[in-house]
């Protein structure tokens, strides 16, 4: 089953693919903010995605972020889950600064990375629940 990992932000989404029958994660892209929610919902349709997870720290964007999963889930008919993916985003500028790469290149990769380790460790302790 496929399952696509959302790390949301005001100005841009960071996207990441998880095939569950191999436990493999792919970061995608970063979509900018201005109508993601169609973008997101073309790949899951091209994808097939059957599952979707949203990264959710908590905080002051908690309730911004359940809106955009119901939003979401609302508009493609598939159950959205929310998963505790704090930290992700500061562990993807470790991976990415790790690797050489420069700021700005850094700054379209980190969300996508992020989504992916989210997905990962969703996957890790989650998979019953796939």
């Amino acid at each position: 089953m496929k399952i696509i990992g959302i790390d949301y932000g005001r100005k841009k989404l960071g996207l990441a693919l998880a095939e569950t029958s191999c436990k493999l994660v792919e970061p995608l892209f970063t979509l900018p903010a201005l109508g993601f929610i169609d973008g997101v919902i073309r790949l899951i349709s091209q994808y097939e995605v059957k599952k979707i997870i949203v990264g959710n720290p908590g905080g002051s964007m908690e309730k911004e972020i359940i809106e955009f999963g119901k939003r979401l889930g609302d508009k493609i008919g598939l159950k959205v889950e929310f998963f505790d993916e704090t930290l992700t985003t500061a562990d993807a500028q470790k991976i990415l600064i790790e690797t050489g790469r420069k700021r700005k290149a850094r700054g379209e990769k980190e969300d996508a990375i992020a989504a992916a380790i989210m997905l990962e460790l969703y996957l890790e302790g989650g998979i019953n629940n796939v």
